[in-house]
């Protein structure tokens, strides 16, 4: 069963508004074909909004991420220009993905390699078995991976963009639970509830709920 923040958090949320939570992992890829034929009703697993506003129905943001680099503790990358020549592991259709494809930012070195890969925990075995020299993706989903697998990576001090996580409908469900979903991580972030959730799994958790200043 899929584990950490937004699971906690979404557990929370719907059973406050009378629902019943069942967790599953999808194939990311296919997520808005999911979404769009009933099969989820949403997705709430470290998904930013940048970018993505006309193509969902959203709720939040309920967490402010940083999209990070990672890389093995031995490693002598230190700052984004190291990568310079470099292999990179990706998610397929994630925005670090169109970040180093794009390199729209000056600050993205030209790379030897973008690798993509469907799935998530991918990368990171890609990373600590030495196919690749670094990883790119959410802060949170890095540090997730590394209490799950007991294993340590080095997130490099400059992110690479700071964007709000939210909780993807379909365009057209017009059920209201997105607008309930909406109000009701509004609550937890005010009483206290996403602040005690967010803390047993990343240090300094208020930098997370900072979204008020993301601009959505």
């Amino acid at each position: 069963m899929p584990t950490g923040i937004d699971v906690e958090l979404a557990t929370e949320a719907f059973r406050r508004m009378g629902y019943q939570v069942e967790p599953v992992q999808i194939n990311w890829e296919k997520k808005k074909e999911l979404l769009e034929s009933g099969e989820i009703d949403c997705i709430m697993g470290c998904f930013s909004m940048e970018g993505r506003l006309d193509e969902y129905r959203w709720a939040g943001p309920y967490i402010a991420s940083r999209q990070v680099v990672a890389v093995n503790e031995s490693s002598d990358i230190y700052k984004l220009s190291d990568l310079e020549g470099k292999n990179l592991a990706v998610q397929s259709t994630t925005k670090p993905e169109g970040i180093f494809l794009n390199r729209t930012d000056e600050r993205i070195p030209k790379l030897g390699n973008l690798i993509s890969l469907g799935h998530r925990e991918l990368i990171y075995t890609f990373l600590g078995k030495g196919y690749v020299d670094a990883v790119a993706a959410h802060e949170e989903s890095i540090v997730q991976y590394m209490k799950d697998y007991d294993t340590s990576f080095r997130i490099l001090e400059e992110p690479l963009m700071i964007t709000g996580i939210g909780v993807a409908f379909a365009k057209e469900d017009d059920r209201g639970i997105c607008e309930q979903m909406d109000q009701t991580l509004e609550e937890m972030r005010r009483d206290g509830t996403s602040l005690k959730i967010i803390e047993k799994y990343l240090d300094d958790p208020g930098r997370y709920l900072e979204v008020d200043e993301l601009g959505y």
